[in-house]
């Protein structure tokens, strides 16, 4: 590395994990048709939502007779309507690995007390023994560990055949990553992540399985209004047809339509994992060649093509104590910035010390390939004034 600045800078210097950055070509003008003043439960308003749930079934191929609805708060508010309707009735296997994980743990064995629990908990840039879950219990996993880079490589570990529900947080997954929804019986994300969409929002995904259980099941907490899906033991449809539980935005409706809408134009669901992929492959043929910078995530085949964290290798560095390599980090952060180069490539504050850039179907790869060479200036920029030549 050198204190020579690189010629090219990316064209958008977005690289937050969320909201994560527009798709390339939009502006405002790109929801001149939202519904706005207007009713949500109006015909129109309702064509909107159910448009929007329809397409999302037909990209992302989701199986016949699967309900998906739009709820609120985001992927969180998804996976906590999950949990709070359907858990309950059997232990659960919880699998935690990053910062998500974790809370899912903390609401099942805290707060939704559900005795006789399993959890199966690893390290950031780790991923627990997946041979070990007992699938006669209901199981809760995080699909892509937005915090740890950390993903699972499949599905393959889940039987067919299960006694328990499996759900699944695959907020930064869908659209970038190949879910195996025959293996789920509930999934959950927000537009907010791999498509850009504007947050607040989330989707969720529920198999034949699950919508079975929701009838025949009553958890022994009180639910919220805002989670209920059912009224007198069946199914609440209309959350499935566009009648949401409560008030959506419009104008971020109207954003969806509009990715989902550029998905379509680009080739699908095939040409947007192709964008990870791609925006993945130059970091890790650069991460290959550096001798600072390594993968979070220990396992090539476990490594996020959306998230993607990274930590330092360099051993002048990591002998160093956290807030030592936590300020280089956020020394890196500040110069890229500065420079008109990245914007929120650092760590979460929870994590280990280092970078992570996000990498989902909405980021141009050739921005990821012009971003690299600047990380390296930085580094050695940051290396020389906080640690010292």
């Amino acid at each position: 590395m050198n204190d020579i600045k690189p010629n090219t800078k990316p064209a958008c210097i977005n690289f937050s994990s969320g909201p994560c950055t527009k798709r390339p070509g939009w502006s405002v003008n790109s929801l001149n048709d939202a519904l706005l003043g207007r009713s949500h439960r109006s015909k129109l308003g309702k064509e909107k939502l159910q448009n929007s749930i329809s397409q999302t079934i037909d990209l992302l191929r989701i199986p016949k007779g699967y309900k998906v609805g739009i709820v609120a708060g985001s992927d969180t508010g998804a996976i906590e309507m999950a949990m709070w309707n359907l858990l309950g009735s059997r232990p659960v296997e919880i699998l935690a690995w990053e910062v998500f994980g974790n809370d899912w743990k903390k609401d099942i064995l805290e707060q939704l007390k559900i005795k006789d629990s399993n959890t199966h908990v690893a390290d950031f840039g780790k991923i627990p023994d997946l041979s070990k879950v007992n699938f006669n219990n209901d199981v809760i996993f995080t699909w892509n560990g937005t915090t740890s880079g950390v993903r699972v490589p499949n599905a393959n570990w889940i039987p067919s055949k299960r006694e328990g529900l499996v759900l699944c947080d695959a907020t930064s997954a869908v659209f970038a990553q190949n879910v195996e929804w025959e293996k789920l019986d509930v999934v959950t994300f927000s537009w907010q992540k791999v498509l850009g969409g504007e947050a607040a929002h989330g989707i969720i995904v529920l198999s034949p399985k699950a919508i079975e259980h929701l009838e025949k099941f009553s958890p022994s907490w009180p639910i919220p209004k805002i989670f209920r899906l059912t009224k007198s033991n069946k199914v609440i449809e209309g959350v499935f047809k566009g009648e949401t539980l409560n008030t959506p935005s419009m104008l971020c409706v109207e954003d969806y339509l509009d990715a989902l809408n550029w998905v379509g134009e680009i080739g699908g669901l095939k040409a947007c994992i192709k964008r990870a992929n791609d925006s993945f492959d130059f970091i890790n043929a650069w991460v290959s060649d550096s001798s600072s910078i390594d993968f979070l995530c220990q396992e090539t085949i476990n490594r996020s093509n959306t998230s993607v964290c990274l930590k330092f290798k360099d051993n002048r560095v990591i002998n160093l104590d956290e807030d030592a390599q936590r300020n280089l980090a956020k020394e890196i952060g500040v110069l890229l910035e500065r420079e008109g180069v990245a914007l929120d490539i650092v760590n979460h504050r929870s994590a280990p010390p280092g970078l992570r850039i996000w990498t989902g179907a909405t980021v141009e790869p050739t921005d990821v390939s012009a971003l690299l060479p600047w990380i390296d200036w930085a580094y050695n920029q940051a290396f020389n004034e906080i640690i010292g030549k």
